[in-house]
């Protein structure tokens, strides 16, 4: 059985919102462009996007749960983002321009009894992904499939919040892969490491509520791992539809 893209996602701005795509070009040593290009600084972090900073820096999931109810729409030609949200009014704005305007609605987000939105950073050298190197982040649906099994009920695989999302390979096959070279299309990726998890993944997609003790079932497996990062060695360009293979 071939293994194939069957979905492409980025985010824009770290932790806040989710957007699909059709298809996208990736550059060498480069991440998918404009994901997590932006990230939300809170009261306590220094973080100004000179360099690259840990997830600690940033309002996210794992603390804010409701964050993950977000979906993205960036305008590339005009630099405007709309985000959605199910208790929230949808927000039009430029993330360079009008941050001020982003504050003000994100913090209806945020519970009172936690660390405040501070900032919108842009990344002047690597992008916020969680690992310290520009990575894109491989998803298996066959191992998404068996989380849902041991959690007892279906779940959205937004939850994993995965770039490329992949079918046709084996349950785990994508570890495997590690310090090995994958071909999607044209592009060559050497992966790097798998993801280590956190409490975000507990977080329900559509309402921004904890349902799931997803954690519990990647302990299962003895580990608390879902999808790998990946480094882009070759560029080009990445479509749903693209078969995927191991070099």
């Amino acid at each position: 059985m071939k293994a194939n893209v069957t979905e492409i996602w980025r985010h824009p701005i770290k932790s806040h919102g989710r957007e699909p795509l059709d298809a996208v070009t990736v550059e060498a040593g480069g991440t998918i462009p404009f994901d997590r290009l932006w990230a939300v600084a809170h009261e306590r972090s220094k973080a100004d996007g000179a360099e690259w900073a840990s997830c600690g820096n940033f309002c996210r999931v794992a603390k804010l749960p409701s964050l993950m109810a977000i979906s993205a729409q960036f305008d590339e030609s005009l630099g405007q983002i709309t985000l959605s949200h199910p208790d929230m009014p949808d927000l039009t704005f430029s993330p360079d321009r009008d941050s001020a305007a982003f504050l003000a609605w994100a913090q209806d987000l945020v519970p009172e009894d936690t660390l405040k939105p501070a900032r919108l950073v842009k990344a002047r050298g690597p992008a916020f992904t969680d690992s310290d190197f520009p990575s894109i982040t491989l998803c298996n649906y066959a191992s998404h499939r068996a989380v849902e099994q041991r959690v007892g009920h279906p779940l959205s695989h937004l939850r994993w919040r995965g770039n490329i999302w992949i079918d046709g390979l084996a349950p785990w096959e994508e570890f495997d892969w590690d310090n090995r070279e994958v071909r999607i299309g044209d592009v060559i990726l050497r992966v790097r490491e798998r993801t280590d998890r956190c409490k975000s993944t507990h977080s329900n997609p559509e309402t921004g509520k904890r349902d799931a003790e997803v954690l519990r079932a990647l302990e299962s497996w003895g580990h608390q791992d879902f999808s790998v990062r990946a480094e882009v060695i070759r560029g080009g360009v990445i479509q749903i539809g693209d078969e995927v293979s191991r070099v």
